[in-house]
């Protein structure tokens, strides 16, 4: 037997920039392990993999060594597969079923939208040893759901840092956003993701991030309606559009490579 297999650049209008994410069409839900497998194989931060449920999709995602809850880059990138392959009709809104509930993606403008649950960071204290790994003095800090949020007070220190990814996998997350205001008038802020504990060093483009950095900012700027840029060797964009209770993330996709994977 064998599955169709999409590899596909995400948070970006171009190939080999933004974050890239393995999309898998399955024809029913497959074992845990062997999508674990699968995952640990394609050896990128995410592998997403989709089968039909209840007029729409079941969908779920795995790092090279996890499963993990919410992922941005590769649910825009199943939504892209999609509407790509004649799966769902293009004006058609599509439905996800995941771990965080029901999700949707849709079609506006050029964009694929995706909404998402806002995820604010409360402040807290930095544990130990997450300054010292990420080199940085933090301007404000706080926790998210999953992740940690470091505010630091410009751009070029976001971008030269150089994290101790051993030390910082030994910190309790999945992973940490680093963010600062954007110098260019392109973009509103900036960010980074760091996530070692779960397999992935730097994450060049993260959806679910901005479902912290969206509020965040949104709250400093009073905006409702934000463009962000992460600042990745790769890098990508995002827009983001608060909607009270949803955070609704904006970006292109274009596909790499399809092919047939072995099951």
């Amino acid at each position: 037997m064998s599955v169709r297999l999409y590899h596909v650049d995400a948070f970006s209008d171009r190939r080999f920039a933004g974050n890239p994410a393995a999309v898998c069409l399955l024809p029913k839900p497959a074992e845990e392990r062997w999508m674990q497998s699968v995952g640990t194989e394609m050896n990128l931060s995410e592998t997403a993999f989709l089968c039909p449920e209840e007029g729409g999709f079941r969908l779920r995602w795995f790092t090279p060594k996890v499963e993990v809850s919410l992922c941005g880059h590769a649910t825009l990138a199943s939504a892209h597969v999609l509407w790509e392959e004649g799966m769902v009709p293009a004006a058609k809104d599509i439905v996800f079923h995941t771990k965080s509930g029901k999700l949707t993606a849709r079609r506006k403008g050029g964009l694929i939208e995706l909404d998402f649950p806002a995820r604010k960071a409360a402040p807290s204290k930095p544990p130990k040893g997450l300054l010292e790994a990420l080199g940085v003095r933090a301007k404000s800090f706080g926790r998210s759901l999953e992740d940690y949020l470091v505010e630091v007070g410009s751009e070029e220190e976001l971008r030269r840092m150089e994290p101790d990814f051993g030390l910082l996998a030994k910190v309790d997350t999945r992973g940490t956003m680093v963010t600062c205001l954007s110098r260019s008038k392109e973009y509103d802020f900036v960010s980074r993701f760091f996530a070692p504990a779960v397999g992935v060093f730097e994450d060049p483009v993260t959806g679910s991030a901005h479902c912290c950095l969206g509020p965040f900012w949104g709250e400093r700027l009073g905006k409702t309606e934000m463009i962000g840029y992460q600042a990745s060797a790769r890098g990508g964009v995002v827009w983001v559009r608060l909607n009270g209770s949803r955070v609704i993330l904006g970006g292109k996709a274009v596909t790499v490579l399809a092919g047939e994977l072995s099951a």
